[in-house]
């Protein structure tokens, strides 16, 4: 494989990675789906402050469809949906503890400037 292939493999699975985790909420979903454990709809959106139920909604729908979350449809009345982390989503918890560390970096340099 020549540095040209090398170079566009990665550059398109950046792409993948971006796509996957971009949008507003995703990563406010996850996280905290990390943090607490398995969350009911209305539990995450308490949580992700100022996401509509139709963004939310839609939200995890994509993470679910590409399987980084699992959806539970409890038997209770009235019914419930409870939300969880698959084991394949815990890989992106690397990734967000960078992006909070970054965060916080780029906050204070900003604040300092």
């Amino acid at each position: 494989m020549s540095n040209k292939n090398i170079d566009k493999e990665t550059i398109l699975a950046l792409k993948d990675g971006i796509e996957l985790l971009s949008g507003k909420w995703k990563f406010c979903i996850l996280h905290n789906l990390q943090k607490h454990g398995t969350m009911r709809f209305k539990d995450l959106q308490e949580m992700a402050q100022g996401i509509s139920p139709k963004v939310l909604s839609n939200e995890l729908q994509e993470l679910e469809d590409n399987l980084l979350i699992s959806r539970t449809v409890n038997n209770t009345k009235p019914v419930t949906v409870s939300y969880a982390l698959t084991a394949y989503a815990k890989e992106t918890e690397e990734v967000a503890n960078a992006l909070i560390k970054f965060g916080l970096k780029h906050r204070d340099k900003i604040k300092a400037k």
